[in-house]
């Protein structure tokens, strides 16, 4: 009996073997050429053979994994890779393989599963959950009736446990929150549900807030009720990501532009190109009201107060905004359109904005935009209605330089808009390769190759810092060094789907970065 991988997720039940992820002696790392079309080739057909970010698994952590976002950072990396393999051999083989995933992802968008996000909207996009978003848990009395709702927007919020006890006093409760993933406890003595009252739980927990466990409450009773006393779990509520949805699109769009702008192409693939742009336009669209401009045009994205986020309210990274620009890019070049491209070129407007030169003529930025609330750092006015943002309701400043790995997201953006002619200029694209040539790349104490953890410099980054790197290869036509110190990193740590257990989380990268290393061999090695 043959089965394809859906198929064979179907009647695992979706739990895979770690055996069916082994690999065969010919992986073996001293064997490894990352630049041959026969490794990315070995390694994608064992990675559908099972393991976390298949194509028809959901976005969220209802998956047969367990972890939100898998979509978005796994099987996206997967797409992107089928995407540069085709761009460095000109085989449809790479275009077939791409379809036959997109369009699994495609059946799991939440307006196809029937689900929605926090808001009750079933969308044509893909929501993420824990470990990402606000967890809940309400509490309520003997009787059932609702009395105070705890929200907890640091990570991982559904390791939280949430224990009521009695307190000193009659009209008193006291609360204890373990989080046992960041290892953190808040307790709280003798909370009161009375409003009057100086231990009043609401303007207690407001007043410590953003803590340990950045909690906040409200009030939900209609009197001055008691909640229960046992121990109750947090749940996360579902939220879908600008960025989740450009990582995921951004490669779907490229084939768009792909098959648009080719006649032998289109002859093949008109249909699908077809398909695949209304997916593109109704996903992209699922964030118009996140979108904002700068009175001087610059354009970026928010999360709007209430979404149930650490810092709803506030300004997305630069990194997120410019991670659903790169389809957004692809879909102008594909049709041309003016208000994408209008977007495109207001994005790069934002970015261009916050990139400093350096003494040596390469570009620096931060991860959060300057002038933002984040950056800037914002404080409580007294009540969550005035307030910056709900669930943190003080924040900041935070100014640390991107990291290389959320940074190769601004860049291969740049890349893309400035081809298209929506932004930079060449010299823009020569400071952004010196970047990583003066910056991040390095050699440690002992001569080797080796990688810094951000786009200022800074400290030295592990293995896993380095596995990152070929991400950058967009940049490496403006300078070959870039794709020859990616390749002597990968040569260096030989990494492979197996190494340190990898292929549980990072295959889909991992396939990304031998293509890139395939692509920069023919286009800027």
């Amino acid at each position: 009996m043959n089965l394809n991988r859906r198929d064979f997720l179907k009647v695992s039940g979706g739990v895979v073997a770690a055996s069916a992820l082994s690999i065969t002696p010919a992986f073996a790392a001293a064997d490894i050429d990352y630049t041959a079309r026969k490794t990315f080739d070995d390694w994608d057909r064992l990675f559908q053979q099972g393991g976390p970010g298949q194509p028809d698994q959901p976005n969220d952590n209802t998956n047969a994994d367990g972890r939100s976002g898998m979509l978005a950072w796994s099987q996206s990396y997967v797409l992107l890779g089928l995407i540069r393999m085709y761009e460095t051999y000109r085989d449809t083989y790479y275009l077939d393989r791409l379809i036959d995933n997109v369009d699994q992802v495609l059946s799991v968008r939440d307006s196809e599963r029937g689900v929605t996000d926090y808001r009750g909207l079933s969308l044509p996009a893909w929501r993420a959950d824990h470990p990402y978003t606000t967890g809940y848990t309400t509490l309520a009395d003997s009787n059932g009736r609702l009395v105070l709702e705890l929200r907890q927007a640091l990570p991982y919020a559904e390791d939280t446990t949430v224990t009521v006890t009695a307190g000193s006093r009659p009209d008193a409760f006291t609360v204890r929150l373990v989080n046992t993933q960041v290892n953190r406890t808040v307790t709280l003595t003798d909370l009161s549900m009375d409003p009057a009252s100086p231990d009043y739980a609401v303007s207690r927990i407001y007043a410590a807030a953003p803590g340990p466990l950045q909690l906040t409450a409200r009030d939900v009773s209609e009197a001055a009720l008691m909640p229960v006393t046992g121990e109750f779990p947090m749940v996360t509520r579902a939220v879908i990501f600008a960025v989740h949805t450009g990582m995921i699109t951004y490669p779907i769009a490229s084939f768009v532009r792909l098959v648009r702008g080719s006649a032998v192409l289109r002859r093949r693939y008109r249909a699908k190109a077809a398909e695949y742009l209304t997916a593109c336009h109704e996903a992209v669209a699922v964030h118009d009201w996140e979108y904002r401009e700068t009175s001087a045009g610059g354009g970026y994205f928010i999360w709007p107060k209430e979404q149930p986020l650490a810092y709803d309210g506030c300004e997305q990274p630069i990194n997120q905004s410019l991670g659903l620009g790169q389809t957004l890019v692809e879909l102008g070049l594909a049709t041309g359109d003016r208000e994408y491209r209008r977007k495109v070129a207001a994005l790069a407007k934002m970015f261009a904005g916050q990139l400093a030169v350096d003494s040596g003529d390469a570009y620096q930025w931060r991860y959060w935009p300057m002038g933002g609330r984040i950056f800037e750092g914002f404080t409580k006015t007294g009540s969550p209605a005035t307030d910056v943002s709900i669930f943190t309701p003080a924040g900041g400043p935070a100014r640390q330089f991107e990291d290389i790995s959320h940074g190769a997201i601004d860049v291969e953006f740049a890349v893309r808009a400035f081809r298209a002619r929506l932004g930079f200029t060449g010299a823009d694209m020569a400071r952004l390769a010196r970047t990583y040539t003066q910056n991040v790349a390095t050699t440690d104490a002992n001569g080797l190759p080796a990688i810094r953890t951000t786009v200022a410099g800074t400290t030295l980054g592990a293995a896993s810092v380095a596995h990152q790197a070929p991400r950058w290869m967009q940049a490496t036509p403006w300078d070959p060094a870039i794709h020859h110190h990616c390749l002597a990193l990968y040569n260096r740590y030989q990494p492979t789907p197996e190494k340190d257990g990898q292929q549980a989380i990072g295959f889909g990268w991992l396939l990304a970065n031998v293509a890139y290393l395939n692509w920069g061999a023919k286009y800027g090695g």
